[in-house]
C-alpha cells in the first residue's frame, strides 16, 4: 500500500543547526556489477583460472573508480562487487541530499562509461532513504593496545615521529565496522530493491531514485519513468521508484529549483507523522 503524504504546515518546525537525535535521516546508494558472480563462477571462483582474469581486472578498475569518487561527504564501501555511498540527511535543509544524489549519479556513470569501453554490462544503482540508529565505533573497538605501543614508543623517543606514522598507517584492527550503514533503514531498502533487479520491477544497469527524496514524485526533475512499484512482502518494504535517465545541474539547489525534500520532510514522510520532529526529539530523553 503507497503510503500518503502528510500535509506539510507552512513553516516547519524549527530545528536548531547541528542537532543530532539517535535516529537519524540517512540516504543511501547501493550498486551492483550485473553478471558479475556469473562470470566467476564460470572460472569455478579460482582466481588462477585464466577465465577468472578479466573478472578480477573488472572488480580492481571497478574499486578505483569509486575511490576516485569518494570523498569526505560522499564516504564509500566497497564489498566486492557491489558499492555503498551513504550519507545522513540534514533536517533544515535539502542541499546535502542534492548534493548526495548529483554525486551518486556521477559515479553511476563513471562506472558505467568504464564498463562500456570493457565490453561489460554495467552497474544497477538505488539511491533510498529512511532511518538509521546512530552507533558509535568507540563501544565497539576493544583492543587498542596497537595504537597505544606506538604512543608509547614515541614518548619514549625510542621511533621517530615518521616511524610512528608510518607503523600507524599499516595497523589494521581485528574487528572494524561502518556505524553509519548499522541498523541503517535506507541501506536495507536500497541493497533489497537492488537484488531483486527484474523481478522487482528494476531491470539492467540503470539508475533508480525512491521518489520518497522528492517533494513531488511526478515532478519533471529528474528527468525520467514515474510510478514504478516495488514491495518487498516479506520484509514489508514498499516505496515508488523512478528510472533516472538524466539529472540536469541546478545552481540553486536550496532554493526553489530543487525538488528534493529536507531531512525533516523526508522523515515526515515516512513515518506518516507530521509531528515527527517531536518523536525525535522524545527518543534523545
Amino acid at each position: 500500500m503507497r503510503r500518503k503524504i502528510p500535509k506539510t504546515p507552512k513553516n516547519n518546525p524549527p530545528v536548531s543547526q547541528g542537532t543530532r537525535f539517535p535516529f537519524q535521516v540517512s540516504i543511501v546508494a547501493w550498486g551492483d556489477l550485473l553478471g558479475y558472480g556469473g562470470k566467476i563462477a564460470e572460472a569455478a571462483f579460482n582466481p588462477m583460472d585464466e577465465r577468472a582474469k578479466s573478472s578480477i581486472s573488472r572488480m580492481r578498475e571497478f574499486h578505483r573508480i569509486v575511490a576516485e569518487h569518494s570523498s569526505r561527504h560522499f564516504p564509500s564501501l566497497v564489498i566486492n562487487d557491489g558499492v555503498a555511498a551513504f550519507r545522513d540527511l540534514s533536517l533544515r535543509s535539502r542541499s546535502n541530499g542534492h548534493e548526495f544524489l548529483e554525486k551518486s549519479w556521477e559515479l553511476f556513470n563513471a562506472i558505467n562509461a568504464l564498463e562500456a569501453r570493457r565490453g561489460d554490462p554495467g552497474i544497477r544503482m538505488v539511491v533510498a532513504c529512511g532511518f538509521r540508529m546512530r552507533g558509535r565505533r568507540a563501544k565497539t573497538e576493544s583492543d587498542h593496545s596497537k595504537v597505544n605501543s606506538i604512543l608509547h614508543r614515541f614518548r619514549e623517543g625510542q621511533m621517530s615521529a615518521e616511524q610512528a606514522i608510518r607503523e600507524a598507517s599499516t595497523a589494521r584492527p581485528s574487528f572494524d565496522v561502518v556505524p553509519q550503514l548499522q541498523a541503517n533503514f535506507a541501506f536495507t531498502k536500497a541493497y533489497v530493491a537492488e537484488s531483486s533487479g527484474s523481478g522487482g520491477g528494476l531491470p539492467g544497469s540503470n539508475f533508480y531514485l525512491d521518489t520518497a527524496l522528492l517533494l513531488d514524485p511526478t515532478c519533471a526533475w529528474p528527468s525520467g519513468e514515474n510510478g514504478i512499484m516495488w514491495r518487498h512482502n516479506t520484509l514489508g518494504l514498499d516505496t515508488e521508484f523512478r528510472r533516472v535517465t538524466n539529472l540536469p545541474k541546478v545552481k540553486n539547489p536550496e532554493g526553489a529549483a530543487s525538488e528534493m525534500r529536507t531531512g525533516l520532510e523526508v522523515a515526515q514522510f515516512l513515518a506518516g507523522d507530521i509531528d515527527v520532529l517531536e518523536a525525535l526529539r522524545s527518543s534523545s530523553k
